[in-house]
C-alpha cells in the first residue's frame, strides 16, 4: 500500500502510516508545512523542544475556547481544564488534578473494567467493540467517581456528546449536544465532591485541600475532565492493542503478557498520534523560528519511534526496557492518566483474550485528526 499522503494529518487514518513518519523523522524533523498550514515538529528533539516551550500554548491565544461552545456549560468546562488551559493558575490546579490521579486505584480500575467487559460478552450475538472501547472504560472512571446504579452507564454516554464539542470542526449540533452533556455532567459529579467522599472525587477534593485550593468549580470541570481524557485515548489503545495481536504480536497469555503489550502499542502504535500548539510569541528551534500567531503539529507517533530515542523503534518489543514515550505529552502538559489508561486496556483485552477473542488486522480508521481508532 502507498504510503503516500498530503499532510500528517492524514497519516493517522491509514493502515499503515509509520514508513510516512519515519520518512518525517529523517528528512523534515522540524518545518513548515504548506498543504497544513502549519509547522510540523517530527523528531524526538523537536517535539520535547516544542512541549517544553513557554512560547507555545495549548489554544490559540484569541480564542482559548472553541467560539461554538462559548457561554455554554460545555464551554466554562472547557476553559476549566487543565490540559486545554496555560499560565500560573493552571499549573496550581494541575498539580491537584495530577496528584488526585496519582491517588487513583489502578487496580479497582481494572476490576471494574473486568467486569463490565463479561457483563458486555455475556448478552451473547455479536460483539460490541463500540462499547468495550469507549463505554467500558468511561464507566470505569464514572464508577470510581462515586456514579453507580445506572448512572455511570449515563455519564459514558454523556461524556461522548461532550468530547464531539473539542475538534475544530465540530458542528453546531454537536456542540449543543456537548452544552447539555456538560450541565447533566456537572448535576451527576457535583455531589461527590463533598469532602467526605471516597474515590477519584475524594482524592481530588482531599489534594485541594492540600493545596489550599477553594474554588469548586473548576475542581468540578476538571471531574468532567477524568471522563473526557480517558474517552479517545483508551478506545484506541484498546483497539489497537487488539490489532497487535490479530497482527501476530507474541505476548504470554495472562494479565502481565496482556499489560506488557498494552505499554508497548502505548509508544508503538499511539492512540493520539498528534496534538497542536500555538505561538504566543515566537519560538525558534534549529534555526526555523514560528511566529507569534503560528502553529505547530506535533507529531508524537512519529517521535516515538525515533531511532535516536528509541532503538529498533519499528519493532513491536512488549517489555522493552526505559522506552522513551511522548504518546501522553511531556512537560507542563504531560497527561497524568497514563497509568489509568493502561490499566483499563489492559484489563478489557485480557477479557477479551480470555474469551478467545479477535478482531480483523488490518481495519479501517475513524476519520479524526489526531486520534488514532480502528473501526472494529
Amino acid at each position: 500500500m502507498s504510503t503516500t499522503t498530503v499532510t500528517p494529518v492524514e497519516a493517522v487514518r491509514l493502515v499503515d502510516p509509520y514508513p510516512y513518519y519515519a520518512r518525517l523523522v529523517a528528512t523534515r524533523p522540524f518545518a513548515h508545512d504548506s498543504a497544513l498550514g502549519a509547522w510540523v515538529a517530527a523528531d524526538a528533539a523537536a517535539v520535547r523542544a516544542v512541549l517544553g516551550s513557554g512560547a507555545l500554548r495549548v489554544r490559540p491565544v484569541a480564542e482559548p475556547v472553541p467560539a461554538g461552545i462559548v457561554g455554554t456549560p460545555a464551554g466554562e468546562v472547557f476553559g476549566d481544564l487543565v490540559r486545554m488551559t496555560d499560565g500560573a493558575v493552571t499549573a496550581r490546579l494541575k498539580a491537584v488534578v495530577s496528584e488526585a490521579l496519582v491517588g487513583c486505584d489502578t487496580a479497582r480500575a481494572g476490576e471494574l473494567a473486568a467486569r463490565f467487559t463479561r457483563e458486555v460478552l455475556a448478552r451473547g450475538g455479536e460483539v460490541s467493540y463500540e462499547e468495550l472501547m469507549f463505554a467500558v472504560p468511561a464507566r470505569v472512571v464514572a464508577a470510581l467517581s462515586g456514579l453507580t446504579d445506572g448512572a455511570d452507564v449515563e455519564a459514558a454516554r454523556a461524556i461522548g456528546d461532550f468530547v464531539g464539542c473539542i475538534p475544530a470542526g465540530a458542528t453546531p449540533e454537536q456542540q449543543r449536544a456537548a452544552a447539555t452533556a456538560a450541565a447533566r455532567l456537572r448535576e451527576l459529579l457535583g455531589p461527590g465532591l463533598d469532602r467526605a467522599a471516597d474515590g477519584l472525587l475524594g482524592e481530588l477534593v482531599r489534594a485541594a485541600d492540600r493545596a489550599g485550593w477553594e474554588e469548586l468549580g473548576p475542581l468540578l470541570s476538571n471531574a468532567v475532565g477524568f471522563l473526557s481524557q480517558t474517552y479517545d485515548a483508551t478506545a484506541g489503545l484498546v483497539g489497537n492493542t487488539l490489532v497487535a495481536l490479530a497482527r501476530g504480536a507474541s505476548v504470554p497469555e495472562g494479565p502481565e503478557g496482556t499489560a506488557a503489550l498494552v505499554r508497548e502499542v502505548v509508544r508503538y502504535d499511539a492512540p493520539i498520534q498528534n496534538t497542536r500548539r500555538f505561538a504566543a510569541e515566537p519560538f525558534t528551534h534549529g534555526g526555523l523560528t514560528v511566529e507569534a500567531g503560528e502553529q505547530v503539529l506535533v507529531v508524537l507517533a512519529a517521535a516515538n519511534r525515533d531511532p535516536a530515542v528509541n532503538p529498533d523503534p519499528h519493532a513491536l518489543t512488549p517489555g522493552r526496557v526505559n522506552p522513551t514515550v511522548f504518546t501522553f505529552g511531556a512537560s507542563a502538559h504531560r497527561c497524568p492518566g497514563a497509568q489509568l489508561a493502561g490499566a483499563l486496556a489492559a484489563a478489557v483485552v485480557t477479557e477479551l483474550r480470555t474469551a478467545g477473542l479477535s478482531t480483523s488486522a488490518t481495519p479501517a480508521y475513524r476519520p479524526l485528526a489526531n486520534a488514532r481508532i480502528p473501526l472494529l
